[in-house]
């Protein structure tokens, strides 16, 4: 059983390849072995430049230690013939954990620094068993952003008519760090197999919320993870899944309040919200879609207002909390709609930052006031997600103008609306990032205001509308 991770550093980088070294607390010139109970790991080197660095894992399985020792599998009969010394299962997940988790933890002893900084991986995985074949395969990776390489081999060259094997030999690249790659594998590969070596109790859940801290809960295939790391055990997998929703309601804020105090004198007939919300509808209008996803949707306030209008036949609300979401439902009284009307809703739980077919075939999508919740490399993956992968033909984007918030009183200069908020951008800001958003995945963008205008900073809430790009344009812009 082996498993090869390769680090790529580009000419003239700061680092060296072999950084590897120190993340792993492995040295590159050295072999090192450490014995397990169901056989022994080997971790070495086959390459170590400053360009280029691989690391190796060799598992090398006792087969009968896993019928007669403690490797032995939990309540079953195994045979002395088998595939558990040849491919990647959770022998594998275990020996990862032994030998490189101070890694996986996200600590570097020597070099602190390494720890958050990303490098260029790639994972190589000869012989993985999947039920489920490559498929689900990419239903687990391609959210995480990697990009992937899958190939499978004959049972037997000389028998083709037997067909293809049923393992596969996997290829993982992506720009990460080391101790999510590692969470990723740790938690992934056992999923793959859908099976484990050893008895998985209640502590098996704590280790794979602490292995999935920061991905797990978002990812849109959660539920099938977690319900084949627990082997399947509902009275284990149906509370850790309780355990893993996301709560991230945001507590009161005292901003909030004053905000809205404020609007309510100065942004009559109606709040700033609802002027907001009634300007997005109006647009969608305008633009003639039909199908609309409201990514990071709250509890549903847009989605109310777009059911109340026929023009849109299919609207989806996505939030990350499963909380939120419970509330829109009760906001929406989703259970005593009609069912004409409770057909055209969706809700479903996910996340901004994983690939997910979810966010697909859609005419418009909305990001009303949240991209300012996101710091800088969240940000990045939206992008890549929304503009790049689920490429609506429409997007609106809504955030606070900070050049405004000096005529909220008690607000100290440079203070943003909420605690909440990464940033909160000038209008100049917010149209250089739709200038290059739109230059990078084909989109153009027209800026507008919502709310009163002051003379000289302008309006509370800015709104940016991305529209794609199609190839007939694209020709007559450029004959």
């Amino acid at each position: 059983m082996l498993l090869t991770i390769t680090n790529d550093v580009a000419p003239g980088s700061l680092h060296a390849a072999t950084d590897l070294g120190y993340l792993l607390h492995k040295n590159p010139t050295r072999a090192h072995e450490l014995k397990l109970s169901f056989g022994t790991a080997h971790l070495f080197y086959t390459e170590a430049t400053a360009s280029r660095c691989t690391v190796c894992l060799l598992l090398d399985i006792d087969p009968i230690s896993l019928v007669r020792g403690k490797g032995r599998q939990d309540s079953r009969d195994v045979p002395y013939v088998n595939d558990r010394p040849y491919v990647a299962s959770s022998f594998l997940s275990t020996a990862i954990s032994k030998t490189m988790g101070t890694a996986m933890s996200g600590r570097c002893k020597d070099r602190p620094e390494l720890a958050e900084l990303p490098l260029n991986l790639t994972v190589a995985i000869p012989v993985l068993p999947c039920r489920g074949g490559e498929v689900l395969l990419r239903r687990l990776f391609e959210p995480l952003d990697y990009d992937i390489e899958v190939t499978s081999a004959p049972l037997d060259e000389r028998f083709l008519e037997w067909g293809q094997s049923p393992y596969l030999n996997l290829r993982l690249t992506k720009q990460t760090t080391v101790a999510e790659l590692l969470s990723h594998l740790h938690v992934l590969i056992p999923v793959l197999d859908d099976d484990k070596h050893y008895w998985v109790a209640e502590g098996e859940v704590d280790n794979i919320l602490r292995r999935g801290e920061g991905w797990l809960a978002g990812h849109p295939e959660h539920n099938l993870i977690m319900r084949r790391a627990l082997k399947n055990k509902r009275d284990l997998y149906g509370p850790a899944l309780e355990r893993l929703a996301v709560v991230d309601d945001v507590p009161p804020n005292e901003n909030d309040a004053m905000i809205e105090s404020i609007e309510s004198v100065s942004e009559r007939p109606g709040s700033l919200n609802e002027r907001r919300l009634q300007h997005v509808v109006k647009t969608l209008k305008e633009h003639a879609v039909h199908r609309v996803v409201d990514l990071g949707c709250g509890e549903g306030r847009l989605l109310r207002l777009l059911l109340d209008d026929q023009q849109f036949t299919q609207i989806s609300g996505m939030d990350v909390s499963q909380s939120v979401l419970k509330r829109a439902a009760r906001r929406l009284n989703l259970e005593k709609l009609p069912r004409l009307v409770r057909e055209r809703l969706t809700l479903f739980q996910g996340s901004l930052v994983y690939r997910d077919q979810r966010l697909c075939g859609y005419d418009a999508a909305t990001l009303i006031e949240v991209i300012e919740h996101l710091d800088a490399e969240r940000l990045s993956t939206l992008e890549k997600i929304v503009f790049g992968f689920a490429r609506p033909d429409v997007v609106i984007v809504t955030t606070p103008n900070i050049e405004y918030n000096v005529n909220y009183i008690g607000f100290a200069p440079g203070q943003f609306r909420h605690d909440d908020h990464r940033f909160e951008w000038t209008r100049a800001e917010f149209k250089e990032w739709a200038s290059r958003v739109g230059t990078e995945y084909g989109f153009t963008f027209t800026h507008s205001a919502i709310g009163d205008e002051h003379e000289s900073l302008g309006s509370p809430t800015q709104m940016v509308v991305f529209r794609k790009v199609n190839a007939t344009e694209i020709k007559e812009v450029n004959p």
